[in-house]
Order: structure tokens, then sequence, then C-alpha cells
């Protein structure tokens, strides 16, 4: 629920932008793939960091969840001051990254500026968010991001426009809508935990004072887990690359066209995180088999959901396309591209349960860093540049071959899940 909450307000946001026209979409498209790399740099190591936190939860053990805690905020707001430094003062160096069009770089430079101080807020929700996740308390976090994407898509709509007063910030506006949405987020993260006295509340004390064992094992965990979250998003940053040379137009339908995927395959890709808490704690208590009959069924459940979300994407692509200010040409690139989306869903979340919950639940981060990456970086990447700036195919072929890159890890992550070497207690001698 609330990744679907997530991505249907994103889909409001983005069609709040795309109002003001292709360019407008375009820019903040781009702008946000700093944001969207730093994000999983947070979930990356927070995900590593999870597999520790659900095996302690399977025996109880709210003392190392904090400490677990403690570690992953230290960790995370450290790697945040850096993405933190370089969008206040470099913000025109990242956009040029990212395209060669100047009108492009000069719109998405204030916004990147605009919003960074959100980097410094997700550095510790992100790890909270964790820790009462894996104590099995969703419904917080959940009750936590309706008020926040509700809050942003209320000042998006003050911001942009300049309703109520305000000035009209345009693609500005969006980003101190986020800034100040986060800030709310930061607040109530911290009274919810602190202030209502939860189970993984303490002294400030309680979250530090680190054993090396505990600190060697958590970052041997979360190190693969953040350079495969970090390799894969500057990865997913350069299909981007790739796609915003072709043109403003072809770029505005990627945009539209991952905005309207999300609303569909993030509620899919969330029985990964499930995956990972609940598999994670049977492995804590140290019941093997049991978590592997259960990570079996996770995934037929996974897959199922993503033949069914996958349809659902394909039927309701062109009355939603239809809700975006995008010209003829630009409406059927994105359908062209939705219905690809929609077609490998299944592939997808099956892949994406797999790594997040079923091989991280077990501590098997590097096989599942090596698969990911090896996909990515040596098929993916090279066939987004290969197909758009030297064939020079539709922007809707590019995308069908750079999402066959999910067939070649389909059959190796079958393989690692049947071997059952991801199954183990990664806690027992702590």
């Amino acid at each position: 629920m609330q990744s679907l909450i997530a991505s249907s307000l994103s889909l409001v946001d983005n069609l709040m932008v795309g109002s003001l026209g292709e360019t407008e979409l375009a820019a903040v498209g781009i702008s946000i793939q700093m944001y969207f790399i730093h994000w999983m740099v947070m979930f990356g190591f927070t995900s590593g960091a999870s597999t520790y936190m659900a095996q302690f939860w399977g025996v109880k053990d709210l003392k190392n969840i904090k400490k677990t805690t403690g570690l992953a905020v230290c960790i995370c707001f450290s790697i945040s001051v850096v993405f933190f430094t370089i969008a206040m003062f470099f913000p025109h160096m990242v956009m040029r990254l990212f395209t060669d069009i100047p009108e492009l770089a000069e719109l998405g430079t204030g916004y990147v500026r605009t919003g960074a101080f959100t980097f410094l807020t997700i550095s510790i929700t992100v790890p909270f968010t964790a820790a009462l996740r894996t104590t099995q308390q969703t419904q917080l976090p959940l009750y936590i991001s309706i008020f926040v994407f509700t809050t942003n898509t209320f000042l998006n709509y003050v911001f942009i426009f300049g309703n109520f007063g305000a000035p009209k910030l345009g693609v500005v506006g969006a980003a101190l809508a986020t800034l100040i949405a986060r800030c709310f987020e930061l607040l109530l993260i911290l009274f919810v935990v602190f202030g209502r006295k939860n189970i993984v509340a303490g002294h400030f004390s309680e979250y530090f004072g680190w054993s090396k064992e505990l600190v060697g094992r958590i970052v041997k965990n979360a190190v693969p887990t953040t350079m495969n979250e970090t390799l894969w998003s500057v990865g997913t940053a350069m299909y981007a690359a790739a796609y915003a040379r072709v043109g403003v137009t072809e770029y505005a339908a990627v945009q539209v066209s991952n905005t309207i995927n999300n609303l569909f395959v993030m509620a899919a890709f969330s029985v990964g995180d499930a995956t990972l808490i609940l598999v994670g704690q049977k492995l804590g208590e140290g019941r093997l088999d049991f978590a592997y009959e259960l990570g079996r069924k996770l995934l037929h459940v996974g897959a199922a959901l993503g033949i069914v979300f996958g349809g659902l994407l394909i039927i309701c692509a062109k009355p939603i396309i239809s809700l975006f200010d995008l010209t003829p040409e630009g409406q059927k690139y994105t359908f062209y591209v939705l219905i690809v989306y929609g077609l490998f869903m299944w592939l997808a979340v099956y892949n994406g349960i797999n790594i997040t919950g079923i091989l991280r639940s077990g501590g098997d981060t590097i096989f599942a860093m090596v698969t990911e990456m090896g996909s990515i970086w040596l098929y993916a990447v090279p066939m987004a540049f290969l197909s758009t700036l030297v064939l020079h195919l539709p922007i809707y072929f590019a995308v069908l071959l750079v999402k066959t890159e999910d067939l070649i890890k389909f059959f190796i992550l079958l393989k690692r899940f049947w071997s059952k070497k991801w199954a183990k207690n990664v806690i027992h001698d702590i």
C-alpha cells in the first residue's frame, strides 16, 4: 500500500509538471536522476543492514536492532553529506552528465540545488523506516507516507502554479514541495519512534557501542547491497542519458512511461521488502527449510502479481497517457514503451523479489550484486547507447532491447534459488 500510494502521487506530480510542457517534464525527469541514485544508495545499505534487523527480530533481540539502526544512520548520513555538497554547489555539472540540451540543463539546475537538503533528511528516515518494517510495524510508515505524499502533491499544486498567493515557481516549485514534504517526514518518523516510545526507541548511547564483530558483518553484507543498488541506479541513469540524447519528445515519452509503469510495478515489487522480513525472520529462528518453502511461495505470488499488473498496465495505458500534455508523436512512443514494460513486468518482479527479498534475507548479497551488475553493465547499458546513438532505432525498440536483460537475470537467479546456498542464519554466534 505504501509503494502504491507513493507511485500514484508521483503520477500526479508528473501530470502537474507535464502540464507545463514536454521540456519541463523532461528536465525534471533528468534532474531526479541524482536523487534516484541517492535513494538507491540509502536503500542498498539499509537493505543489507535489514538482513540483520530481520534475523535479530526472529529472536527478539531489540538491543542489536537498535545498534544496527544507529550504524545505518551514521553511514547513510555520511554518504548523504557528499550528495548534498555536490547538489548545492555543482548542480550544473550534474545536469551536464545527463543531457547536452542547454534548455534542459538550465531548468534542471534549479531543481537539483533547491532540493539538496532532502539528501540529509532521507539519510535518517530510511534507516528508521527499515527498523519499523523489520519489526513488523509496517502500518506506521504507511500512515506517514500517506501524509507526506499527500502534502507533497498539495504543495506541488501551490508552488508549481503559484496558487493561494504563492509565487509561480514551475520546476523549482516541484523541488521546493518535495523538500518541505521530506522535512515533515523526518519530524513524523522521529515523533513516532521517540515521542511515542516505540520498541525501536532508545537512549542515544543504545544506537552506538557497536562491537567489531557486528560492524564487520553488517558492513560485509551491506557493501555488496549498496554497490548493487548504486550501480543499478547509475545504470538506470545511463539509460536516461542515452534516451535523453535522442530528443526531448523521446525522453519525455520514456519519463511518462516510467511514471505510469511505477504505478503498477511498485505495488508488486513491495513483495520483495516483505519477503526479506518474513524469510529473514525464519532464517534467524534457524528454520531454514521453512524459509525456503516460504520464499518459493512468495516468488510465485510475485510472478502472478507481475502478470496481473503487467496486463493491467497495457489495458490502462492509453487512458492514462491521455492525461498528459504530450504531442501525438509523444503519445505513440509512450504507448509502445508501456507495452514493452507490461510484457516484461512478471520477469522484473520475479528478479526483484529474488534479489532484494530471497538472497538478501540470507546474506547472499555478493552473488546478487555480481548477477545484477553483470547483466546491467555488460549488456543493458551498452545496448542502450548502441541502439539509440549507433543504430538510431526508435525509442521503443531501444527500450525493448534493454529490457531483455531481465531474461538473462531470470535464469541465473532461478538456478541460485534452487541451490539453497542463500538460506543461511547470519546471527547465530553474535
